[in-house]
C-alpha cells in the first residue's frame, strides 16, 4: 500500500494526514495532531517554529510506529509569515507572527494603488511588503536566505531552499505580469534580490529527506512541495465546477478560480486579491476575518461552550445588527467580546446581550459579509454563480451554512472538510502519476467524501 503524507499547520494547531488509494477512492486517516499559538515577547508576538518543527518531526515518526510509512511527504501553512537566514544558514531574529503590530509605522511609505496594480494582491497591513520593511536594517543586510515558513520547513527535512510559488505570490513582492520579484518594492523595502530562491511550482519533488533526517526519523521519503499556501491547497479540493469556493475557518476566504488575473480600479477599491494558485491559476477573492472571532470569543468564555453549544444558543437568540467582520479592530484585540460591544456602542445601536445573542451576531455578520463579497464578484466578472461550495473545518457549521444560502438565496455545498490536506494529498498524488490530473482528483475527492446540500431562499 502506496501512503502519502500532509502536514498541514493551521494557526491554532498542525495534523498529519495521512492518505491512500483504495477502490478508487481517496482514504485519510489523521496520524497526529499538536497546538499552535503566538508566544508574546517584549510586546511582539512570533511563531515557535522550533517546536513546530519538533511536532512535524514526532508525526513523521509515528506514521513509522504505525509501519505506514509515507512515499511522499508535504507541508503547508497559513501565509505571508516567513524566516530569514544568515550566510550560516542561522535565523537571525524571531518569526514575527502576522498578528504582530509593528507594520503600522510603514505602511505610509508605499503606494497602495501602484502596489496593486503591480502584484494584483490586495490590502492588509500583515502583507509580506510590511513586515520586511519593518525589520531592522541590520537584519536585512545581513540576510542571505528567504524562506516562507513552509519552504524552511521543507528546508530542515532535506537541505534543499526553494520558494514555492502559491505562497510567494502572497507576500505582495511578485508582478503579477511577469511572476517575477519587482526590483522597484525590494529597494523601498532595502533587500537585495539574492536572498530569493529558485520559486517552484506545487507538485514539485525536491528531492528525499537528507541523510541526517533519514536518520533520525527512521525512513526515506521524498518531499515533494504542495501549494504551501494553505488556501492555495484548500482550492484545489474544491469539487463544483464554475462554482463560488468558500474555504472556512480561521480566516474566510471567497472567491473564484480563474486563468487570468482580474486587475481593475473596482477590484482595487473592493480590496480583492489575485492569489496564484496550482498550475499557475489565480484565486480571485476576498480574505474575510473568518471563525478568529468565535473562535477568540469562545476562549474569553475559558471554554465553557463547545463550538457546537455556541451554534445551538445562538439558534435560541436571533440578533439581527451586524459588524464589519473586516474592521482592523477585530485583528487581535485584547478581548473580542469587549470589542464586538465597543463597536456597536460607538455606533449608538443596542449591542448583544447574551452569549446566545453574541455568536449569533458572528455567524450572522459573517454571512452578510459574504453576501456582499458575493455581490461584488458577480459585478466585477458579470456572471452570476447559483452555488458556493463551503470547504475546510468551518462547512461543518451547520447554522453558518444555512445562514449563507438563506442569505445569498443560493445553493451551498458543504464539503470537503480536509480540504486543505487534500489538496496537499492530491499534489503529491499528481507528481508521482497516481492520479493523472487536478480534475480527476476533484472527482475523486467528490465522490469519496461527504458533501451536504443546503438549498438558497
Amino acid at each position: 500500500m502506496t501512503y502519502y503524507l500532509a502536514i498541514d499547520i493551521g494557526a491554532s494547531s498542525g495534523r498529519h494526514i495521512l492518505a491512500k488509494i483504495k477502490n478508487n477512492k481517496i482514504e485519510i486517516e489523521e496520524i497526529y495532531r499538536f497546538k499552535n499559538n503566538v508566544t508574546e515577547k517584549k510586546g511582539h508576538f512570533y511563531w515557535d517554529v522550533d517546536y513546530l518543527f519538533n511536532e512535524i518531526k514526532k508525526g513523521i515518526k509515528e506514521t513509522v510506529r504505525l509501519d505506514k510509512i509515507p512515499k511522499t511527504i508535504g507541508i503547508d501553512t497559513w501565509a505571508v509569515d516567513y524566516v530569514l537566514l544568515d550566510k550560516n544558514n542561522q535565523r537571525l531574529s524571531g518569526v514575527y507572527a502576522y498578528r504582530d503590530l509593528r507594520v503600522d509605522d510603514v505602511i505610509n511609505e508605499f503606494n497602495q494603488v501602484d502596489l496593486y496594480h503591480k502584484t494584483g494582491i490586495q490590502y492588509q497591513k500583515f502583507n509580506t511588503v510590511y513586515q520586511l520593511k519593518s525589520e531592522d536594517e541590520n537584519i536585512l543586510e545581513r540576510t542571505h536566505s528567504f524562506l516562507m515558513i513552509p519552504d524552511y520547513f521543507h528546508y530542515l527535512l532535506t537541505d534543499k531552499k526553494v520558494n514555492e510559488y502559491t505562497n510567494m505570490t502572497t507576500t505582495q513582492l511578485l508582478d503579477y505580469k511577469s511572476n517575477e520579484i519587482d526590483d522597484d518594492i525590494l529597494k523601498i523595502i532595502g533587500l537585495s534580490k539574492d536572498v530569493f530562491q529558485e520559486r517552484v511550482i506545487p507538485g514539485t519533488n525536491i528531492g528525499p529527506l537528507s541523510k541526517a533526517m533519514q536518520s533520525e526519523l527512521g525512513l526515506k521519503a521524498d518531499v515533494i512541495v504542495p501549494a504551501t499556501h494553505d488556501t492555495g491547497s484548500a482550492f484545489m479540493a474544491s469539487i463544483e465546477e464554475e462554482s463560488l469556493i468558500l474555504s472556512s475557518g480561521t480566516w474566510s476566504l471567497l472567491g473564484i478560480e480563474t486563468k487570468t488575473p482580474i486587475v481593475t480600479e473596482e477590484s482595487l477599491r473592493a480590496n480583492f486579491t489575485n492569489e496564484g494558485g496550482y498550475d499557475y491559476c489565480y484565486r480571485f477573492l476576498k480574505n474575510i476575518m473568518g471563525l478568529w472571532i468565535i473562535q477568540e470569543v469562545s476562549r474569553e468564555f475559558a471554554g465553557e461552550y463547545t463550538f457546537g453549544e455556541l451554534v445551538e444558543l445562538a439558534r435560541k437568540s436571533k440578533y439581527l445588527n451586524v459588524f464589519d467582520v473586516n474592521d482592523e479592530r477585530f485583528l487581535k484585540p485584547q478581548n473580542m467580546v469587549d470589542e464586538i460591544i465597543n463597536y456597536f456602542n460607538d455606533r449608538h445601536i443596542q449591542p448583544p446581550q447574551s452569549i446566545g445573542e453574541i455568536a449569533y451576531c458572528v455567524y450572522y455578520s459573517l454571512a452578510i459579509s459574504y453576501q456582499k463579497a458575493i455581490e461584488e464578484i458577480e459585478n466585477m466578472t458579470g456572471k452570476t454563480y447559483t452555488t458556493i461550495n463551503v470547504i475546510g473545518g468551518g462547512c461543518q457549521n451547520i447554522l453558518l451554512n444555512e445562514m449563507i444560502a438563506s442569505v445569498t438565496n443560493k445553493r451551498v455545498l458543504a464539503g470537503p472538510i480536509e480540504a486543505t490536506a487534500l489538496g496537499n494529498l492530491v499534489s503529491q498524488m499528481i507528481s508521482v502519476g497516481e492520479i493523472k490530473d487536478l480534475s480527476e482528483a476533484r472527482k475523486m475527492i467528490k465522490e469519496s467524501f461527504e458533501i451536504k446540500e443546503f438549498k438558497g431562499g
